[in-house]
């Protein structure tokens, strides 16, 4: 079992837009062509943070456009300081606070499978900060946004991600897979 975040960005290193906008994205390929179908298949528990949360809401379950259904299966936790509607049929979980007791309920609900941490970087950042981060795969785009909302605000450097697998996808990506090395220091 492992704590992954899976995501992609710019090539500057931006998963969204300032207003959190993800269209750049979509014109680089069809996600069914990346490692995303059998990826999904190994996760047992998601997490994300408000405004992932609100972006999907907002472009995939659209409730006030009669949208579709929420589109994971598994339990999500949702971080968040204030309320936010719940999706009816979703098994979601608001939660606040410290990530460590959160990842714990997740490892229990993952079972044999893998967490995904969908997102966005800052939530990540604190998870690696508690020593719960396993791997980082991430897509990089072909398109650079000069700013937005980071990857992953935290500095890695000393000792660095260990570079597991690249592949390219596409004409727009190259997935870039990276284990998180224990015994860390910023």
């Amino acid at each position: 079992m492992k704590t992954q975040y899976y995501t992609a960005c710019s090539l500057d290193g931006f998963i969204a837009t300032e207003d959190h906008s993800l269209e750049w994205l979509f014109q680089l390929g069809d996600i069914n062509d990346t490692s995303y179908p059998e990826f999904i298949k190994e996760v047992g528990a998601l997490a994300m943070g408000s405004s992932t949360y609100e972006w999907m809401l907002r472009h995939v379950v659209k409730p006030d456009a009669g949208g579709t259904d929420w589109p994971y299966a598994q339990p999500t936790w949702v971080f968040s300081s204030r309320a936010l509607p719940a999706v009816p049929g979703a098994l979601l979980h608001f939660v606040r606070g410290d990530v460590r007791p959160v990842h714990e309920q997740m490892r229990r609900a993952a079972g044999e499978k893998n967490i995904w941490l969908v997102g966005g970087g800052d939530l990540v950042g604190q998870f690696y900060d508690a020593g719960l981060l396993d791997e980082i795969i991430v897509q990089v785009g072909s398109v650079t946004l000069g700013s937005g909302k980071p990857l992953l605000p935290r500095r890695i450097a000393f000792p660095p991600l260990t570079l597991t697998s690249a592949r390219a996808i596409g004409p727009g990506f190259a997935e870039l897979r990276y284990d998180v090395p224990r015994g860390r220091q910023q």
